[in-house]
């Protein structure tokens, strides 16, 4: 998903085919977006009324299709479940939401943003980017697209903890392009004093043991790893 990235991949042929293959088949995921927006809204409208009248906090995670567990079993193998396992063994009082979206762009993104967040959010993970892109958006408009989720989130709750989750491209997508995309992240972070996961797929792209079939979406095993890099910043957020 850039050159740092290879530094945590293990063979350079694994390397030349997942990148061959991964623009084809994360917009694969755009077949069952539809799907997935309806029972994303659902499974969000029914946790927002499950926690009215309680002290329970919530946790939001707005993505795509690395969210939303793409090809895997059960949702309960992808890691918004893994990590709401993970906090209810530590009591505490959080209900973490799976709104991924398969296929799911920066701009798709800003669109269902509002309806989101019709419900108080206490910390909100943003893993959006990564389709955009390797579709070769113009990476000014994901920037202004995040930025624009970002202060979607700010408007509603100021005092709501942001997490970024950092992407990476490909080099075939030539060097500027992929150089500056990796720069967003960062760079959004700093600007609005963000919470930053440096990248999402850390000690997973690439491993084939720990993606499906596609070489792209993590196992239910990979996306354990997943779950940890969060982790390593959630944490100290909700502790």
């Amino acid at each position: 998903m850039i050159s740092d990235l290879f530094s945590c991949y293990r063979r350079i042929s694994l390397k030349f085919c997942y990148f061959l293959i991964l623009p084809l088949l994360l917009s694969c995921g755009e077949t069952t977006s539809k799907k997935e927006a309806i029972e994303t809204k659902e499974n969000t409208e029914k946790k927002s009324t499950a926690n009215e009248d309680t002290d329970t906090k919530i946790m939001l995670c707005f993505g795509d299709s690395l969210t939303a567990g793409y090809g895997l079993d059960d949702i309960n193998e992808a890691y918004p479940a893994i990590l709401q396992s993970r906090i209810d063994s530590l009591g505490l009082n959080y209900t973490v939401i799976n709104s991924g979206l398969s296929g799911e762009t920066t701009a798709g993104g800003r669109s269902r943003i509002d309806w989101v967040l019709n419900q108080e959010v206490d910390v909100f993970l943003l893993e959006l980017g990564a389709n955009d892109g390797l579709r070769g958006i113009p990476l000014g408009e994901t920037r202004q697209n995040l930025q624009a989720i970002i202060d979607a989130v700010r408007e509603k709750n100021p005092k709501t903890t942001i997490i970024l989750a950092g992407m990476q491209l490909p080099p075939n997508m030539g060097p500027e392009y992929t150089k500056e995309f990796k720069s967003i992240f960062p760079e959004l972070a700093e600007k609005n004093n963000l919470k930053l996961i440096p990248f999402l797929l850390e000690d997973v792209g690439g491993v084939a043991a720990l993606n499906q079939a596609d070489g792209i979406h993590p196992t239910a095993e990979g996306q354990k790893i997943v779950a940890d890099n969060v982790w390593d910043v959630l944490e100290e957020v909700i502790k």
